[in-house]
C-alpha cells in the first residue's frame, strides 16, 4: 500500500467551506440565502479542491 500524505489543514478548510455552502443552501426553492457570500464560497471551495487534489499528484 502507497503511504498517501493528507493535507490535513486543506482538508479542514475544504470541509468547513462546504458545509457553509451546504448549509446555505435552502432545497425547497433551490436558491441561496445569501448570493453573493456563496459565490465566495463557491470559488473558496473549488480552489480548496483544486490545492487538495493537486498536492495529492505530486506527492506519488
Amino acid at each position: 500500500m502507497k503511504n498517501q500524505n493528507v493535507n490535513f489543514p486543506m482538508l479542514l478548510v475544504v470541509i468547513i467551506i462546504g458545509t457553509g455552502l451546504y448549509k446555505d443552501f435552502d432545497f425547497a426553492t433551490l436558491t441561496f440565502k445569501r448570493p453573493y457570500l456563496d459565490i465566495v464560497y463557491g470559488i473558496s471551495l473549488t480552489a480548496g479542491l483544486y490545492f487538495l487534489f493537486k498536492g495529492k499528484k505530486e506527492n506519488e
